[in-house]
């Protein structure tokens, strides 16, 4: 009965799907979010995603070709890892920084794991997170949607830096926080602009619409499944929740915190990536809340406003301990103890 079993790395897919159809499912579902980048971002925000996958792709062709491995090119991963990178990323940034998180995505993100399946860490944060620790100006300077600042299509990357910004609604709920003062102001004149995009941010997490459209699709492919997503944006509801039952007045609403920043973009695109999360369901809901849980800790008492990108790092790490606390039972039941 075993004899046709093999071993081999994650993503382990249990239905009729190769890993290149589930990444091409992945690009499809994102496609709502990099539009809706050209749209508040114009053509600058593109060509940052241009970049981004061009590099990821002559990276990791590279690094097979140095290490005299197959290519391995045609799975497409690299150029998921691309695109879920620049939009994480701020629609600022230069193109130089981008590239050189691109390379850092796949060089130490994945390839020297072995490449896709033998990653710890999801390619792309390990990519952020280098990109912030190295140029925190750079990753923290958003620039104003072209809809409301018209000087945006015109901008190239010479003048990009110099153009209008604004804060985050996450840095703005920061300051309401330590101003402890404005908080439930601060929410209502947002939500509305947390759900179209028309917000400072990063290029793919500012529009909960495009968000929830590309995850549809992928829920709706069964690329992905809810376990993951659900427990990330439960558990941040129920801490922002409590947060704002301690005090309403500095905290705000947490329907706020699942509209801001990554949580929502990363609970269906980052968390629910096949190779860095658990196999098993049980397995699944303990790192979803784990991810959330940190998410809300760094962003209500850290002075950071952000803090998904960590979170899921963390919950990556110990993902190898929750899959060995949450066994699969293997294949011809238990044995006799």
């Amino acid at each position: 009965m075993l004899k046709d079993i093999s071993v081999s790395f994650a993503p382990h897919i249990s239905k009729p799907l190769s890993t290149r159809r589930v990444m091409i499912d992945v690009a499809i579902g994102l496609t709502p979010a990099i539009l809706a980048a050209g749209i508040f971002f114009r053509v600058y925000a593109l060509l940052l995603i241009g970049v981004c996958v061009a590099w990821c792709v002559v990276t990791e062709w590279l690094c097979n070709a140095i290490r005299k491995k197959p290519n391995s090119l045609g799975d497409y991963s690299a150029v998921v890892t691309g695109i879920i990178l620049a939009l994480a990323l701020p629609p600022g940034l230069p193109l130089w920084a981008a590239a050189i998180g691109a390379s850092v995505s796949i060089v130490i993100g994945k390839m020297v794991f072995g490449g896709l399946g033998a990653n710890v860490f999801n390619p792309a944060m390990v990519g952020r997170a280098f990109l912030t620790a190295s140029f925190g100006v750079l990753m923290t300077t958003w620039a104003v949607p072209a809809t409301i600042n018209d000087a945006m299509p015109a901008m190239s990357q010479d003048d990009i830096t110099d153009t209008r910004t604004q804060a985050t609604p996450l840095a703005w709920s920061k300051i309401a926080i330590k101003q402890q003062a404005e908080a439930e102001t601060l929410s209502g004149r947002q939500f509305l602009s947390t759900i179209t995009g028309e917000v400072g941010g990063c290029m793919g997490e500012t529009s909960t619409l495009a968000i929830l459209l590309g995850a549809a699709y992928l829920l709706w492919r069964r690329t992905i499944n809810f376990h993951i997503p659900l427990a990330v944006l439960s558990s941040a509801l129920l801490f922002g929740g409590i947060a704002y039952l301690i005090d309403s007045d500095a905290y705000v609403q947490p329907f706020f915190h699942l509209t801001s920043g990554a949580l929502l973009f990363g609970a269906f695109f980052i968390a629910t990536d096949p190779v860095t999360a658990p196999l098993t369901r049980r397995g699944m809901w303990l790192f979803g809340i784990g991810v959330g849980a940190i998410t809300m800790v760094i962003r209500v008492l850290g002075e950071y406003p952000e803090g998904f990108m960590y979170a899921v790092l963390l919950m990556n790490a110990v993902t190898p301990l929750i899959d060995r606390l949450c066994k699969r039972i293997p294949a011809g039941g238990k044995p006799n103890a």
